[in-house]
């Protein structure tokens, strides 16, 4: 193929090839030709042009196929556009020609077409350039028309199209001719003609004035004309070309010059009129009214119906939203009127009306719904009641009205109905898109909806009553505020209005409508509605035999009622539980006996009321069994049992009842049959085992004897057909923007569609997905629907002995009915059969033996050969699942072979299709059939089949087979893949692009095609190239098909592709694909074009973006208007896509679309984003928005409000997003929290300004968050303030959310000041409107937060302002100290939970802030004071803030604590388990009622640890000390409600001594921790976590607790084991530091006991008596300790558990093992050396809980780890530190070794042995380091060793062979090079030598003394270089000075004398001092100050020194002198440096 890639076609390749890969070839070089023209330089193309046209030009006698024709067409005219043209009239010629040619052989055919497309495209590019040689192209062309068969028709059409086009005006003088031409064309027999004539008249309305002004009516008409026996693609385009015809009538402007006299501008009434006349009459014309029409038998054949509506919704789009907005109320009643009484004929059968009323309905929702605002919405919303109004009016005088002509006003009455039905619904369904945006709507009471809607529920039809009930259904989804008042109303009227028959089943219709939108109000109801509602239900049932006339509605409205209410769900219900199943007993007779006695009593009247009982009674049981499964228990299904073998019983009697009584009881029958059989669908076969054989003969009886003549197979198929096999059976049954209204079409002529008056039972079930309004079908077709759904799951049940016998039944049947009933029997037969397989395969059963096979089997095959397409396709689904079911291979063959048998001999296209399905459904549940002779014989018959030309459909067939096959036989069919990929490639470039289901199925298998290849397709080899190349042709061919379905197609293969072999496709042309389809009419190329871009962006986002605006750029002219991506990127375009959309899986794709872009893009187009968000938010902000706040105001006008800063924006620029609505607007505010989410991984400078500016100004193309904050602020306080609540739930998330991540961000402008504190009176006015008593409880819960954020984050600290956002917190918890008597009725009583609590978490969190920041402000203030006192006044300003907050908390604090306490006690009860539920308070909790318990547990959840924190704080603020007096009983609770923990109040005595009450407050406290950290669930938050270990720490801070739990050692030992294993499942370092924190408090609570109990025996015993004190501590006298038990055990453990985790060296199991002993030392993480320090200090304090024994047995393991933790991490830093863990094991070393057991009399021995081999452990460290030395820090080890010389009694270390190898290790050091090393090592020993025991001291001395003194004497000569060498020198002479005063009098003067030399030599010269380096000068003056002070103090050694050496003297008295010029020179300039000796011993001093 790289051979066709050349400017001229290469012949020589070209001519080896073969007949078939020569199109390839054309076609792959066409295709790049068409690439290469448009960049070719001129010069090159008219080198080559002449050649290249004769190429190009002797295709087209090579009967090229469509795709080449189309392509050679288009390269030839931009050959001759960019090239010269002075050939181009020969190339006309020859085409013409070739059209006029008389050869009308099918081999020629081809070459004309081909001469017709190029003519098109050589017009269209060229245009006038071409003069007047159009007029003879046009009149050869029209000429060879009238001859031409459907493919030269259809391409002739386009052709013409594309020459107007190119042509434009100057075309004028052929319209005529071609408007004729089109004309004809237009009622075309062939489908695709029509649709290229309706493309050609819509470009010739665009220049031919007469289309839409004298010729206008003709052609209205015409297009009528045309949708009879229109398909899909027809009605879409001729709607198109119509719709565009009138709009463009309507708003022509006509000039002067080119009108005729007698034309006038044609008025909006007029088009209407037009438009309306066809709908109601059809093509029929205007004024030829036949002979039917009035008689009045026809009606207006349904397609032309739906045409038309097309055609209407098209014109008013083209006209525009603010058109409609303008004319809206004209519009209205227009379409209103169109299914009013002026028009009987359009609504004279219920199955009109219902047809008619859709199209209304689907006109109202595309129009109002689809091009409107929300403004505008509202607006027509309003004009919609008044239309109710009016119409309410009429039927109000007419039922007043008693005059004679009654009668006549009823027709009125049933006249209006129709309207009212199509205008209800179009206002229920708008405010439920509007959501709680339509609130001022509903508020605003000179509209009056609601008393419109609910005056419209007493209409006397049933119909209208139920719309109205639906209505409010959708006011109360849409605004849950309402529910409950909509209920209290409804059932208010239906008691007040008890005996009026419209106003029972009126209002009972209402109530069960607003029960089933309670399941999509997350809020809920008033648990006590239940009550209501049953009991009126009760009374209705009860009342319904007082009074005959209404007792029918009184038993209807009951029953609905108490069906309604079970989908409450199980909370509710189980209260009524037994009064439902009380009812459900009495309803049918007890004994068959009463029911004959039933039989013989009554009239039609009773009976008809006794069926609706029943049916309704077992309608609330199905009800009951699918929202209550909880409830179902054995003993429940037990007393549902006993009436159902009445119910079946009454069943077989229905025939005779209703012969007996008359055929009024047809429908009330029909309905009990449907009714029962839906019940016992539901509920296990098993439970009426009993009826079985009855209900299964009257299911085959209803099977097979069916009432309806209705071919039922479109509702009853589908779903048991496979959704891929449905896409054969064309675009009805596809998913379509207008399957709405297509819908009709597909149900045949005798039925419409379902609707709601067919059962109001589904009033309150689900909306199935997709629809708007339930639409149940009528109760004949529904009943054989759920017979065969019931017939599924019996079959299962049936023994297999019994099978055969129903099968043999069912085949009868089939046989013996005749005509086009046999059809119908068939159908429902299938259909059930197909069901009860579906079950049997689910529940893997078997079907029986042979015979029952053998029947199933002909059963099936008779069905695989109907006429019916549908059935055919059931059939093949079904014959694959029976053989699944068998799963027998023999069997599975047998199958096979009939159908290869069939497919051989047969020849007619009904079992052609059918058995070419057959086969490839047999692949799909056996996952391929094993043998490869098998497959082969498939394949060859599907190839044989795909290429029958006499048969498109069974070309469809064949190929979506073989389709299936290649999806499902795997790797098998490897084989197969390169002859199937040509036949692919063949038949797609031959087949007529007409047969547009060919190429669907052609699509398919490509599709299938490169699934199977998969990421071969990567390969490089040269087969998988060729593959490769195939792949790209086929897509590419289809991607040019005229058939929207195909481009989806290609768009799906080009997306697999892309997957398997990314660098392959052409990203670049892939995405002008999918960018000029986004808009496509067609939902399912959206759907494709949405899922590819899902899939781009998640690799390549920037790539696709940025190729969308170049594409746009380029090129102008084809792009489509629709989305503006030029302005707003894709970004934007997918954002308005989705605001347009209604589509939820394509609503859904888009938003993962935007989501994937978003995280990839979002940090380098931040403004972009941010703008595109902005931008939607702001669309919707016409009522409110803000202006940027002053921040500077003077403080009273600041006062004002914080409303002051709403002003309305009136600046009306142009918004790219006009009229967002507000789902689009939640998602942009969604978008703006992932935007900072995204920032925040990408780096600190977006949230720190300083840093922000500066890399803004090195680079201007950098762009960060926080330069961007204003904006954010803007938008989250535009939605927070919006009228939807979900947009304000939004708002209030994004604003908690910058809140949170900038409230640190400092204001460089002003220090001490952050940034956010310019916005807060822009927070202060979000939150407000979140208080209003008025605002849902979740918008407050969520402001709550937003509230405690702010003042907890800090940014404001002036108390005043503060005040604002305070007063809010204040004002909820007024709310919530009211109580529950105050609750608004409003929603359930779970809401108030949710937000009691979130006012009491949102307290504690500001609480809690405001203690920490005192508690790091005390700290700061001691160190303060030890800092100096200047720094008094500004601390004064810092500590003001934090007393003031908690100041503001401190005024409310004595309510809260209670508040906090209560709903801790709560929290406690609810987390008991299941076991104890019996023991829970009857009436509920504090804040929960008991019924609802499950609903509030969440919201405890949610907050319960930030209050338990904060109490736990309140109660250590306190100290445990404070409890009321008056209190008494309630302390625990609230005053409103005292409850008592699970006590009776009689068994505790009457006031609780502060003892107790502290006790159970600590057990509370304690007790929620304990059970919360045991198994804290996977998702527990880390906060939950973190605050539950805050509150333990707060609460063992003070003493009284610790002694409770220090006084309770096996719960301290619980604690412990808790916090254990929370460490172990817990990884957070942070949730780890806590719970050592607080395991050290628990310790040291313990060691506190352990004191006090010590004192205490000592003070009892006296002291004389010491020797015989009892032991205290754990270990006792044994030293023994008991796991489990023993705290000191459970400690070690847990300290072992951190330390092996982060040094796993430690662990002696794993130090063998090779893998830790070659590991070189691993340096801890930062939060590894704070815990193995925290675990190290826990370790230290062990000892002092033990007796003497015990801590003798737990010493070996506390050395053992300090010291393999100095051992493992004595690693040398850098800069000389310690590491944080040496430091800490020193420390811990030095506790330990200083602990009195140490020297206690019974311990003293063994400590001492036990701590001279850990002394030789740590010498060891030296000796076993090999080659590792330079790593081991000496500095530590030496450290350690001092530790051990300092601490512990000598006896330890004077062993002589210890102390040797002590001195040892420090002589070792003494010579070390590094000076860092050397002055540590002077300063260990300067403390060493000052040991007061000398014994320990001397030998040190001895040893060491003299070479420090030599080292010292070496430095005379070797001055100090830098300050290291100099710090060890100093420190040097510090030891030997220190020596000097510990030595004994006769050594002093030795010392003195030697010790003056080195100190005065390192004196200079005044000269000398002037150019001395630093380092020497600092020496200077150290030796002068030493000299100074060490002269007087050994004088006499002193004086004689000097006297010996006379220079020396010299030097010292010139040294002095100098010094002493120098202090009055800079009198109190000089102040001693203390140097960096001190520092480091601060940090190191552990001894």
């Amino acid at each position: 193929m790289e051979l066709a890639h050349s400017l001229l076609l290469n012949e020589e390749a070209y001519n080896q090839l073969g007949e078939f890969q020569k199109a390839e070839f054309i076609f792959e070089w066409l295709q790049f030709l068409e690439k290469l023209l448009p960049v070719t330089s001129r010069a090159d193309i008219r080198e080559n042009q002449k050649k290249l046209v004769e190429q190009l030009t002797s295709l087209l006698n090579n009967s090229p196929g469509p795709p080449t024709r189309r392509l050679v067409a288009k390269n030839l005219a931009v050959l001759y556009s960019t090239g010269d043209t002075f050939s181009v009239y020969q190339t006309i010629d020859k085409c013409n020609e070739l059209i006029r040619s008389k050869d009308d052989s099918p081999s020629y055919l081809p070459t004309k077409l081909a001469a017709v497309v190029c003519l098109g495209y050589l017009y269209k590019k060229l245009g006038r350039i071409l003069g007047n040689s159009f007029t003879d192209t046009v009149g050869n062309v029209l000429k060879a028309m009238k001859n031409a068969e459907s493919q030269g028709r259809y391409e002739i059409m386009l052709s013409l199209q594309n020459i107007l086009n190119g042509l434009g005006a100057a075309a004028m003088p052929c319209h005529r001719d071609i408007y004729k031409a089109a004309r004809s064309c237009l009622t075309d027999r062939s489908m695709a003609v029509r649709c290229a004539a309706a493309k050609c008249l819509l470009e010739l309305q665009n220049e031919a004035v007469f289309m839409w002004s004298t010729d206008l009516d003709s052609v209205v008409t015409l297009c009528f004309k045309s949708f009879e026996g229109s398909n899909y693609d027809v009605r879409l385009a001729v709607s198109k070309l119509l719709g565009t015809v009138l709009a463009r009538a309507l708003t022509s402007k006509q000039t002067t010059a080119s009108t005729r006299h007698n034309f006038r501008r044609i008025s909006l009434e007029e088009v209407m009129e037009l438009l309306g006349t066809g709908f109601l009459r059809g093509s029929c014309g205007f004024l030829r009214a036949s002979g039917d029409m009035l008689k009045g038998t026809s009606s207006v054949s349904r397609d032309v119906r739906v045409g038309v509506t097309q055609a209407y919704v098209v014109f008013i789009s083209t006209l525009g939203a603010q058109w409609l907005e303008r004319n809206f109320s004209a519009f209205l009643s227009h379409i209103l009127h169109l299914v009013s009484q002026s028009h009987p004929k359009a609504i004279q059968s219920q199955i009109d009306a219902i047809g008619c009323r859709r199209c209304v309905s689907f006109i109202l929702r595309a129009t109002v719904g689809g091009l409107l605002g929300e403004k505008a919405q509202i607006a027509a919303a309003k004009e919609i009641c008044q239309a109710i109004w009016k119409l309410k009016k009429v039927v109000d005088a007419a039922m007043s009205d008693s005059n004679l002509e009654t009668r006549i006003s009823t027709t009125d009455v049933t006249a209006s109905q129709h309207v009212l039905v199509c205008a209800l619904q179009e206002l229920g369904s708008l405010i439920c898109g509007l959501g709680t945006t339509a609130a001022p709507l509903l508020q605003d009471s000179s509209t009056g909806v609601l008393e419109a809607v609910i005056s419209v529920i007493l209409h006397p039809s049933i119909s209208v009553r139920l719309t109205a009930a639906w209505c409010l259904r959708c006011i109360a989804v849409a605004l849950p505020s309402y529910v409950s008042l909509l209920l209290d109303r409804c059932i208010e009227r239906l008691n007040t209005l008890k005996s009026s028959p419209e106003a029972v089943t009126g209002y009972s219709f209402a109530v069960a409508a607003l029960l089933g939108a309670v399941k999509h109000c997350p809020l809920g109801i008033p648990h006590g509605k239940g009550k209501v509602i049953m009991t009126v239900a009760e009374d209705l049932l009860c009342s319904a035999s007082q009074n005959s006339r209404i007792s029918l509605q009184r038993t209807q409205a009951g029953w609905l009622l108490i069906a309604a209410l079970m989908t409450l769900g199980p909370a509710v219900v189980q209260h009524h539980l037994p009064r439902m199943l009380l009812l459900w007993k009495c309803i049918f007779p007890s004994s068959p006996k009463d029911l004959e006695t039933e039989k013989t009593r009554g009239d039609s009247f009773t009976w008809q009321v006794t069926l609706e009982g029943r049916a309704g009674a077992l309608c609330a049981i199905k009800s009951f069994v699918s929202h209550c499964a909880g409830l179902l228990t054995d003993e429940v299904v037990q007393r549902l049992l006993p009436p159902l073998p009445s119910a079946v019983d009454l069943l077989t009697q229905l025939s005779s009842i209703y012969k007996s009584y008359g055929n009024s009881l047809k429908t009330p029958s029909t309905v009990y049959r449907h009714k029962l059989y839906e019940l016992l669908a539901v509920l296990p076969p098993k439970t009426y085992e009993g009826s079985f054989w009855a209900v299964l003969k009257e299911l085959l009886a209803d099977l097979t004897v069916p009432d309806s003549q209705i071919d039922t197979s479109t509702f009853l198929l589908p779903p048991l057909c496979h959704e891929n096999d449905l896409l054969l059976l064309g675009p009805l049954l596809q998913e379509t923007d207008h399957r709405f209204i297509e819908e009709q079409l597909l149900l045949g002529n005798s039925i419409a569609g379902g609707s709601l008056e067919y059962d109001p039972y589904s009033i309150y079930e689900k909306v199935a997905k997709g629809d708007s309004v339930p639409k149940p079908l009528p109760p004949v077709l529904s009943v054989i629907s759920a017979a065969a759904r019931l017939f599924g799951v019996m079959f299962s049940h049936v023994a297999e002995s019994h099978r055969l016998q129903v099968l043999e039944q069912l085949l009868n049947s089939i046989k013996q009915t005749k005509g086009s009933r046999q059809q119908i029997v068939q159908l429902n037969v299938v259909s059930a059969f197909s069901t009860s397989l579906k079950h049997l395969a689910n529940c893997k059963g078997s079907l029986g033996p042979e015979e029952v096979r053998r029947s199933a089997l002909t059963l099936v095959m008779g069905a695989l050969e109907s006429n019916n397409p549908l059935l055919r396709c059931a059939a093949a689904e079904c014959l694959a699942r029976l053989a699944q079911v068998v799963s027998d291979t023999a069997f599975t063959a047998g199958l096979a072979q009939v159908s290869f048998d069939k497919l051989k001999s047969a020849r007619d296209v009904v079992s052609r299709t059918g058995h070419s399905l057959a086969l490839g459904c047999l692949y799909r549940y056996l996952g391929g059939i094993g043998s490869t002779q098998h497959l082969n014989a498939c394949v060859g018959i599907l190839y044989t089949l795909s290429q029958d030309t006499t048969s498109p459909d069974v070309q469809a067939w064949a190929l979506h087979s073989l389709s299936l096959i290649v999806d499902l036989a795997g790797p098998l069919y490897h084989v197969h893949v390169e002859p199937t990929l040509s036949l692919v490639l063949m038949l797609l470039l031959t087949v007529p692009p007409a047969y547009a289901e060919v190429h669907q199925s052609l699509g398919r298998c490509l599709n299938a095609l490169i699934t199977s290849l998969g990421p071969e397709l990567q390969g490089s080899s040269t087969t998988v190239a060729a593959l490769r190349t195939s792949c790209l042709l086929g897509c590419a061919v289809m991607q040019d098909n005229p058939d929207c379905l195909v481009q989806a197609q290609a768009i799906s293969c080009l997306q697999q592709l892309h997957m398997f072999a990314p660098r392959h496709v052409n990203l670049s042309s892939l995405v002008s694909c999918l960018c000029v389809n986004l808009c496509s009419s067609y939902l399912l190329l959206r759907r494709a074009v949405v899922a590819c871009l899902r899939q781009l962006v998640q690799r390549e986002a920037a790539e696709v973006s940025e190729y969308a605006v170049s594409l746009v750029k380029e090129n102008t002219e084809d792009f489509t208007p629709d989305v503006n991506i030029r302005e707003i990127g894709l970004e934007g375009a997918l954002l308005s896509l989705l605001d347009k959309e209604l589509d939820e899986r394509l609503c859904q794709d888009i938003k993962e679309t935007l989501t994937h872009m978003l995280t990839s893009m979002a940090v380098e187009k931040l403004s972009f984003w941010l703008k595109l968000c902005k931008d939607v938010l702001a669309a919707s902000a016409d009522f409110n928005t803000i202006v940027s706040v002053d921040t500077t105001q003077e403080e009273e006008t600041a006062k004002v409000d914080d409303a002051s800063i709403l002003t309305s924006d009136s600046d009306e620029r142009f918004h790219p997003f006009s009229n967002p609505r507000w789902s689009t607007r939640v998602f942009a505010a969604e978008c703006v929290c992932k935007i900072i989410s995204q920032c925040e991984n990408a780096g600190s400078a977006h949230f720190d300004i300083t840093l922000a500016q500066e890399r803004k100004q090195r680079d201007s193309r950098d762009d960060f968050l926080v330069l961007h904050l204003a904006d954010l602020i803007r938008m989250a306080f535009m939605a927070a303030t919006d009228h939807s609540d979900q947009l304000r739930l939004s708002g209030l998330q994004t604003l908690q959310i910058v809140v949170r991540k900038f409230a640190a961000v400092p204001e460089p402008e002003f220090p001490g000041h952050v940034i956010l504190e310019q916005y807060q009176a822009n927070v202060g006015a979000a939150l407000r409107p979140a208080f209003a008593p008025e605002a849902p409880p979740d918008v407050t819960a969520k402001a709550c937060q937003v509230c405690s954020a702010w003042i907890a984050s800090g940014v404001v600290s002036d108390l005043n302002d503060l005040r604002r956002v305070h007063q809010l917190l204040v004002s909820s918890l007024l709310k919530v100290q009211a109580g529950k008597e105050a609750q608004s009725q409003q929603y359930n009583e779970s809401t108030s939970t949710m937000e009691i609590l979130a006012v009491l978490k949102a307290w504690a969190e500001v609480y809690i802030v405001a203690v920490e920041k005192q508690k790091n402000q005390s700290d700061a203030h001691n160190h303060c004071f030890k800092i100096a006192n200047s720094a008094e006044e500004n601390y004064r300003d810092v500590t003001s803030s934090a007393t003031g907050l908690l100041d503001l908390v401190q005024a409310d604090l004595g309510t809260l604590s209670k508040l906090w306490l209560a709903a801790l006690q709560d929290f406690a009860l609810l987390t008991l388990p299941l076991e104890y539920a019996s023991q829970l308070p009857a009436e509920g909790g504090t804040f929960y009622t008991a019924d609802t318990i499950e609903n509030a547990r969440p919201h405890y959840y949610n907050s319960w640890a930030l209050i338990l924190y904060a109490t736990a704080l309140w109660l250590t603020s306190t100290g445990f000390i404070v409890v009321d007096p008056d209190e008494g009983v309630t302390n625990l609770s609230r005053p409103v409600t005292p409850t008592t923990m699970c006590q009776d109040s009689s068994t505790r005595p009457l006031v609780k001594s502060p003892e107790d009450v502290n006790t159970d407050r600590f057990h509370l406290i304690l007790g929620i921790s304990v059970e919360f950290l045991c198994s804290p669930r996977s998702d527990a938050a880390m906060e939950n976590i973190i605050a539950c270990l805050r509150a333990l720490q707060a609460l063992f801070d003070v003493p009284w607790p610790r002694s409770k739990i220090g006084g309770d050692q096996e719960l301290g030992v619980e604690m412990l084991n808790v916090l254990h294993r929370l460490i172990l499942t817990r990884e957070s370092p942070d949730i780890q530091l806590a719970a050592l924190e607080v395991v050290q408090l628990i310790l040291f609570a313990a060691q506190e006991h352990v004191k006090e109990k010590r004192r205490s025996a000592e003070v009892d015993d006296g002291a004389a008596e010491k020797e015989t004190l009892p032991e205290f501590g754990e270990g006792k006298d044994t030293g023994g300790l008991v796991p489990g038990k023993s705290l000191v055990f459970a400690t070690l453990e847990l300290c072992v558990c951190i330390l092996v985790r982060q040094l796993p060296q430690l662990n002696p199991k794993l130090t063998c093992s090779p893998a830790v002993q070659s590991g070189k030392h691993l340096l801890l993480s930062e939060d590894g050396s704070r815990l193995v320090a925290a675990a190290l200090v826990i370790l230290s304090d062990v000892p002092a809980i033990c007796s003497p024994e015990g801590s003798v047995s737990v010493l070996p393991t506390i050395l053992y780890l300090i010291i393999g933790v100095l051992k493992e991490t004595a690693v040398k830093l850098q800069d000389g530190q310690l590491p944080l863990t040496v430091a800490a094991s020193l420390q811990a070393l030095k506790g330990l070794l200083s602990s009195p057991m140490a020297r206690a009399e019974k311990s003293q021995t063994a400590w001492t042995d036990l701590l001279r081999s850990a002394l030789v452990t740590v010498l060891d460290c030296w000796d076993q380091v090999d080659g590792l030395l330079q790593e081991r820090d000496e500095v530590s080890l030496l450290t350690a060793i001092t530790v051990f010389v300092m601490s512990t009694s000598p006896e330890v270390t004077t062993i002589e062979c210890l102390q040797k190898r002590c001195i040892e290790k420090f002589k070792i050091t003494l010579d070390s090079k590094d000076p860092l090393v050397q002055c540590k090592c002077y300063q260990l020993l300067h403390s060493i030598f000052q040991h007061p025991n000398k014994t320990v001291s001397y030998p040190y001395i001895h040893s060491l003394a003299p070479s420090i003194v030599g080292k010292l004497q070496e430095t005379e000569k070797a001055k100090p270089e830098n300050a290291a060498e100099l710090q060890v020198i100093e420190e040097g002479i510090k030891v030997v000075i220190a020596l000097t005063a510990t030595a004994e009098e006769e050594h002093r003067a030795h010392l003195v004398a030697g010790l003056l030399p080195i100190l005065i030599s390192f004196l200079l010269d005044e000269n000398a001092l002037v150019s001395a380096t630093n380092s020497a000068k600092s020496l200077h003056e150290f030796a002068l100050q030493n000299l100074m002070q060490i002269g007087p103090q050994y004088s006499s050694v002193f004086k004689k020194l000097m006297a010996s050496s006379p220079t020396m003297k010299a030097r010292l008295e010139s040294a002095v002198k100098g010094n002493q010029e120098s202090i009055k020179a800079k009198t109190a300039k000089h102040a001693k440096n203390p140097g960096k000796s001190s520092s480091i011993q601060l940090k190191t001093n552990f001894l």
